[in-house]
């Protein structure tokens, strides 16, 4: 089994930064991809940014410019670079993996359990 445990979340204001990290534990045979989800308050659950094992980012248009994610593999973790937040990025972030746990034939997906990040004045 994966596990996956976000952090780095917290209130800040308009205009500030915020760095989450997302650190992969357990009996890990090899990590694919790695994604940040986030969720606001009566939203549905939406793709923040993804980053593949060779580094192939993507974005949703909302943080293009703003965010940038990155991972070390040899720390089985990924990072979400947060810049010129703005209120309407209040949210749940959620870290995702798809990962091959040791033992077990194909990949499955994790999602970590969340961490706040709430941009207000």
């Amino acid at each position: 089994q994966v596990q996956l445990v976000e952090s780095g979340g917290g209130l800040v204001q308009p205009g500030g930064s915020l760095r989450l990290s997302c650190a992969a534990s357990g009996s890990i045979d090899s990590i694919y991809d790695m994604e940040w989800y986030r969720q606001a308050p009566g939203k549905q659950r939406e793709l923040v940014a993804a980053i593949t094992v060779d580094g192939i980012t993507t974005y949703v248009d909302s943080v293009k410019g703003r965010f940038s994610i990155s991972r070390d593999n040899a720390k089985h973790t990924v990072y979400l670079q947060m810049n010129s937040l703005k209120p309407e990025d209040t949210a749940v972030y959620y870290c995702n993996a798809v990962a091959i746990s040791r033992g077990f034939p194909g990949p499955s997906t994790y999602w970590g359990q969340g961490t706040q990040v709430t941009v207000s004045p």
